[in-house]
């Protein structure tokens, strides 16, 4: 009882602190050249801001795809399913989309391909018991992981709106999330792309394809000194060349909220 009362809290916090929305013209115009439908949001920790576009888009929960690879990282860790982000599990043997995925790695390797078989590996020596514990502490999304512990986050009933993400990366970059430090440190590490005199950029990339059209996705954040910006894009997946725009759409998002 205790668990569910602090998720709904959660949740109704998440509601509240949505309020506070700015919406960015040039962001828009952003999402108009690029001919794709979607959403995208930057949440000001410091200042508890939410800045973007399409707010009612940002409030909509869809399925996280392989941006959960964040949460499944530190669930595994935190239960013992593996040892370290550069434990190497196998990948079955068995054929797989891309030649990439054929190979055992370890969760640092994997989280860089978006390798989805790795991290079904991970689910399954985590169990659907300990990973609904771990959903339902984190307050991710609708918290519902179904009876499959190894596809929910892939074609549901696992959701999360835009604004959600944003809150979960906020926690994630402070150590507020219920595991070990250690094993917040480790998930944030994995998923470092660049520095330069902007700032740090982490990210994660998701692509859910099992309806069409397929939601794709691209969450994290931009430390820059002391403020921390966490971010989180959602579009619609019309053409697999849609699927490119993520990030390059993501950053020039970015780049016109005056992140980075």
């Amino acid at each position: 009882m205790k668990k569910l009362t602090g998720f709904f809290l959660a949740t109704l916090c998440l509601h509240a602190h949505a309020a506070d929305w700015t919406e960015i013209p040039e962001v828009a115009a952003l999402f108009a050249n690029a001919g794709v439908t979607g959403t995208f949001v930057v949440y000001d920790v410091a200042g508890n801001r939410f800045h973007g576009y399409n707010r009612a888009r940002a409030e909509t929960r869809f399925v996280p795809a392989s941006t959960f690879k964040i949460a499944n990282t530190m669930i595994g860790l935190s239960v013992g399913a593996v040892e370290s982000v550069d434990e190497v599990l196998p990948y079955g043997g068995q054929p797989q989309p891309f030649r990439s995925w054929e190979r055992d790695m370890s969760l640092r390797d994997a989280i860089a391909v978006s390798n989805v078989t790795i991290y079904q590996e991970l689910a399954r020596r985590i169990g659907l018991e300990r990973m609904q514990d771990g959903v339902t502490r984190m307050g991710y999304g609708n918290a519902d992981i179904g009876t499959r512990v190894d596809t929910f986050w892939l074609a549901g009933p696992l959701k999360i709106s835009a604004i959600e993400q944003t809150r979960i990366l906020a926690r994630l970059t402070a150590n507020d999330l219920p595991f070990p430090a250690e094993f917040q440190q480790q998930a944030r590490e994995i998923i470092r792309l660049e520095q330069d005199d902007s700032g740090t950029l982490y990210g994660k990339t998701g692509w859910e394809n099992a309806q069409d059209p397929g939601v794709g996705w691209w969450v994290g954040w931009v430390q820059k000194a002391e403020r921390t910006f966490t971010f989180a894009l959602n579009i619609d997946i019309r053409q697999s060349s849609d699927a490119d725009k993520r990030i390059e759409l993501g950053k020039a998002s970015l780049a016109a909220s005056g992140v980075r």
